[in-house]
């Protein structure tokens, strides 16, 4: 007897279901119940349990639980993208055995469906196909768009670009501004005008588009967020290099897309860097609420932001650098940084009356984290070796190579890098900020907590 073809393609999207959630929800397990569920005609449900660390999941008479540690359960976006991959393969199986359909929106099936998660995170229209007005996903395409140009190269140099998706018809800084009639969409084949990229180089100038994706202007992309968003400021950290991109999307759905010129792409709306495609995956940043697990670890804001800010901002330049706050001083000092490399304890300077690395630092005893400024803080952060404080935000070291007492996890080679080893040890007495070189944050408190 042979399958019918809508038991065969939810088969296949079942299965693609499961991967999704895998690759986006890495802290998550996956438990499948064999009980048949009550939407065995096909019909997607992903909703939050009564448990906020579960979700329910409810598909062709299976029902899955996708849980997370209860120490960090689901935050709203987790939530929000789990849905936004459900009404995508939802939507790809309606149509894909509905004619009418899959002629009308073959545009669903176009591009990687990783790239449509990520668009219908920011706008969930395009996928509801059974209200005959949805259009095509604008910000796969402009995803789209950006891959390709992350392969290419101009005048041997790497390509960055990046534009400003409106949500309205015009330009709210120019409201009366005509329209070119010749304006072209911005998709894969503006990509063929080799001068695309020079125009908007993705940090400074980026295109403007509207709700149609039709090119308005090019834009000083700090001079156009400032107009737009006056006397708003932003909620969620950002690298300071693209906080107008972020500030340019706080009102009236506007979505800013770069290829950064390190190659990734991100993506910002309601005034925060949403989602960045790296290492061949995307990744969903959560900012605000990773910040605030950090935040309230620390226990003070202002050396949370501030530690916070610094981290992005190294990560962006692709510098390495360590950061732990002790809650527990005297033990941290004293089981992890060498007497030679505390602030606090006196030496006998460089040899052969030399100065050394070590005089330099000692400008910095008994100074206060929080007191000094970003560019210094940025400087001193990128040196080899970690910075130390205590709760109040006072320096204890910088610089330091951390010793590793012994830990279960250390002796079993559970980790692997020196930073990585050094973070996980150090946060045995605090939270611990790791930046890596290839750009990736990583918060340890006795354990990995989160990446950004």
């Amino acid at each position: 007897m042979s399958t019918p073809p809508a038991v065969a393609v939810g088969a296949l999207y079942d299965s693609v279901l499961q991967s999704a959630l895998r690759q986006f929800f890495e802290r998550a397990t996956l438990d499948t119940e064999v009980t048949p569920s009550v939407s065995s005609d096909g019909r997607l449900s992903i909703e939050p349990s009564a448990n906020p660390a579960a979700l329910i999941i409810r598909w062709f008479g299976t029902r899955y639980t996708l849980r997370v540690p209860p120490r960090w359960p689901f935050t709203a976006h987790e939530v929000r993208l789990a849905q936004a991959i459900g009404a995508v393969l939802a939507a790809r199986y309606i149509a894909i055995l509905n004619p009418r359909v899959i002629a009308e929106r073959n545009d669903l099936f176009r591009g990687l469906i990783e790239d449509r998660y990520v668009g219908a995170f920011l706008d969930h229209r395009p996928y509801a196909i059974e209200a005959r007005e949805a259009k095509a996903d604008r910000i796969a395409s402009v995803i789209e768009l950006l891959r390709v140009a992350a392969l290419s190269s101009y005048e041997n140099r790497p390509i960055s670009t990046g534009v400003v998706l409106l949500g309205t018809s015009n330009d709210p800084c120019r409201p009366d501004a005509p329209r070119s009639a010749t304006a072209p969409a911005y998709t894969e084949s503006t990509t063929a005008i080799k001068s695309l990229f020079r125009l908007a180089d993705g940090v400074r100038t980026v295109f403007l588009a509207n709700s149609e994706g039709r090119l308005l202007d090019i834009i000083d992309i700090e001079r156009w967020a400032s107009q737009v968003s006056r006397h708003q400021t932003l909620q969620v950290p950002c690298a300071k290099a693209y906080q107008p991109h972020a500030r340019a999307t706080l009102q009236q759905g506007h979505v800013c897309a770069v290829l950064s010129p390190s190659r990734e792409i991100k993506i910002f709306a309601e005034g925060a860097e949403i989602f960045t495609f790296r290492g061949a995956s995307w990744h969903l940043l959560d900012l605000q609420a990773k910040y605030k697990q950090w935040a309230d670890a620390v226990g003070d804001e202002a050396l949370a932001m501030r530690i916070f800010q610094t981290a992005l901002d190294l990560a962006d330049a692709r510098e390495g650098a360590l950061f732990l706050v002790a809650r527990d001083t005297a033990s941290a000092v004293e089981n992890l940084v060498a007497p030679a490399d505390r602030l606090n304890v006196p030496h006998d300077g460089g040899r052969d009356g030399k100065p050394s690395r070590r005089d330099l630092l000692d400008l910095l005893e008994g100074r206060s984290l929080t007191d000094l400024d970003p560019n210094v803080l940025a400087a001193l952060a990128s040196l080899d070796g970690a910075i130390v404080v205590d709760r109040n935000a006072r320096l204890l070291a910088a610089g330091a190579i951390l010793r590793h007492p012994p830990s279960a996890e250390l002796e079993a080679g559970v980790v692997e890098g020196a930073r990585t080893t050094a973070a996980l040890a150090a946060s045995k007495f605090g939270p611990v900020l790791k930046v890596s070189e290839d750009g990736i944050i990583t918060f340890f408190d006795g354990e990995k907590v989160w990446d950004i």
